[in-house]
């Protein structure tokens, strides 16, 4: 029964190995992915520059706006 609920974490643990233990390392930690040192290093070793920068960097976008209604 306990082998059972096991199954799915060591399939993704033999497909992907580094992966599956960086995510549990960044989980155990609570790591942010967003934030600099980490999201650099990530950026540096997928090649892709994440679309995130700028809506991390205008926090304007995630606050309430005022409307006039006359």
């Amino acid at each position: 029964m306990f082998l059972d609920e096991l199954t799915p974490i060591v399939k993704e643990l033999g497909q992907q190995p580094v992966a599956f233990v960086g995510g549990l390392f960044s989980g155990a930690l609570r790591l942010k992915l967003n934030e600099d040192p980490l999201k650099s290093w990530l950026d540096k070793q997928s090649g892709v520059v994440s679309s995130t920068s700028s809506s991390t960097d205008n926090s304007d976008n995630n606050r309430p706006q005022s409307i006039a209604i006359e």
